[in-house]
């Protein structure tokens, strides 16, 4: 089992950028698979990248082109660019891990263990 813990959420300009970190310890990081997820104020949660262990990317279109996942291995890490915020970004931002090698990128069901999310609000 792995803890995560994300940060690097805040307050922004839309046109602004961010920069999320999933710190993880408890478990094997090399073999895990990463997802983000957010949660607007009155929505579900929705899934929006997916990184595997090789750092293989799969976007859902909403984010595609501003958005940019990555991992680091050697700091137990993933990592989330987000550039170009718009307002419709305003959302708590999750990252999900599962220990597997191939799994539904966007299903909430597929991930094993979740952190605990962090605000990220894109506001003039």
């Amino acid at each position: 089992q792995l803890q995560l813990v994300e940060s690097g959420g805040g307050l922004v300009q839309p046109g602004g950028s961010l920069n999320l970190s999933c710190a993880a310890s408890g478990s094997t990081w090399g073999d895990i698979g990463i997802g983000w997820f957010r949660q607007a104020p009155g929505k579900e949660r929705e899934g929006i990248v997916c990184i595997n262990r090789s750092g293989k990317t799969i976007y859902t279109d909403s984010v595609k082109g501003r958005f940019t996942a990555s991992r680091d291995n050697a700091k137990n890490t993933a990592y989330l660019q987000l550039n170009a915020l718009k307002p419709e970004d305003t959302a708590v931002y999750f990252c999900a891990a599962v220990a597997r090698t191939a799994w539904e990128c966007f299903g909430e069901d597929a991930y094993d263990d979740w952190g605990q999310g962090t605000q990220v609000t894109v506001s003039a």
